[in-house]
């Protein structure tokens, strides 16, 4: 694929005001300049509502960042990173790259987490012209403005999810098939676009919905919304979770209930395996299915590496989230090694016709930024995140229809 040009591309305008808190700096100092350490700047919500999302995000960034400036970093500079916390607020998110590109004169620039968040503030790096690879956030509006400078660092967006599960309602025999279906969901871009999809979908199957409602992403109690699904009797729970704040607090709204569906899909709450098991009790992780961008189990290049650091900087295996911070940074690192400049019209124009190799396989992009690859089925079976989808995984393990219940 050619490099994508820039003219006649429109680029959106944002302004708000908020406090910035800085959170972290790490390796050595540097000023924008062609000499001294190259700054990466970065937002996180590291405080707020799905901060247990964010905190791995931001291990993985570091993770990388170790590992690249122990390798002589870019460009023969060592290279430091500076997150600021945006507490999962989106005027917020627009200040801190705004002081990270202007104030703090950062060179690079990776995303932050989630879709309602990656939605402002990669306008703010298209509008100033500056490459912006996002770990999180697939939703579809995010990659449908025309940007040239926006490169998402999953296999594939939100629009794509629901597929290996669909495919996995598909294979059931027809007695075992959901017959009902109940889609309570945040109202959030990422998840709004991926419940409406596996509705679609499940419908076309033969799916009743009998129930679909959305809540607000401040909700913290969830038993008015699981006493409604529960009356709905419904086979199927396709729940749009952002964090385990609410995959967990839903789960455990309908152990209240004393209610358990045949099935039950959750979007990112059940790969966080470090709080969701601690959050619903290990049993109640039973037959739970999810999607995930990245397995540990793949042999990619470099996977094995990062697990194995990961593992003795943190003291526990990292999950989905650091995965994808990690391997955001990976697509920023073989930019700028590819081009050989800090140049970012030409990073972009390189990331457009190159694939790079990551940790959760080979990634290339089309020209809205968005990556040609499958997202994985993983579901909780006997205490341990296992992957089930697609076939041509490598290390797949079958998948197992216990009715979630609870202890």
């Amino acid at each position: 694929m050619p490099g994508i040009g820039r003219s006649g591309r429109h680029s959106a305008l944002l302004s708000a005001t908020a406090a910035v808190l800085l959170l972290a700096s790490a390796c050595g100092s540097g000023s924008g300049s062609s000499s001294g350490a190259i700054k990466i700047g970065a937002s996180l919500p590291l405080s707020g509502p799905v901060a247990d999302a964010s905190k791995p995000a931001y291990e993985g960034y570091k993770v990388w960042l170790d590992q690249l400036n122990a390798d002589g970093g870019l460009l023969g500079r060592d290279v430091e990173l500076k997150v600021l916390d945006d507490g999962f607020d989106q005027n917020t998110v627009v200040t801190n790259y705004n002081r990270l590109i202007s104030q703090e004169r950062s060179d690079l620039l990776l995303g932050t987490f989630s879709s309602k968040l990656n939605l402002p503030a990669s306008a703010v790096a298209e509008r100033n012209k500056m490459l912006y690879v996002e770990p999180s956030g697939g939703a579809e509006e995010i990659f449908n403005r025309g940007y040239d400078y926006l490169f998402f660092a999953q296999p594939s967006t939100s629009l794509d999810l629901p597929e290996q599960f669909v495919q996995y309602v598909k294979s059931l025999p027809a007695a075992e098939r959901p017959k009902t279906a109940a889609y309570p969901t945040q109202d959030d871009p990422n998840t709004d676009v991926t419940v409406e999809e596996f509705r679609k979908e499940l419908t076309k199957l033969g799916v009743k919905t009998v129930y679909s409602e959305k809540y607000a992403p401040d909700t913290v109690n969830f038993d008015s919304i699981a006493s409604a699904v529960a009356r709905a009797e419904p086979d199927l729970i396709i729940h749009g979770a952002v964090a385990a704040n609410d995959g967990a607090g839903f789960v455990k709204a309908l152990q209240k209930q004393q209610f358990s569906p045949k099935m039950m899909f959750q979007t990112n709450a059940p790969s966080l395996i470090a709080s969701y098991p601690q959050a619903i009790g290990t049993a109640n992780t039973e037959g739970i299915f999810t999607s995930a961008a990245w397995s540990p189990k793949a042999d990619y290049t470099g996977n094995a590496e990062f697990v194995a650091a990961y593992t003795k900087a943190y003291g526990s295996a990292p999950g989905d989230d650091a995965a994808n911070a990690y391997t955001a940074g990976q697509v920023l690192e073989a930019a700028v090694k590819g081009v050989g400049s800090l140049d970012q019209d030409k990073l972009a124009d390189w990331l457009h016709s190159h694939t790079v190799q990551t940790i959760v396989g080979p990634l290339k992009w089309d020209e809205r930024g968005v990556p040609d690859g499958n997202m994985l089925l993983a579901q909780w079976q006997n205490g341990k995140f296992e992957f089930v989808a697609p076939a041509s995984q490598k290390t797949v393990d079958k998948a197992v229809n216990p009715k979630p219940g609870w202890s």
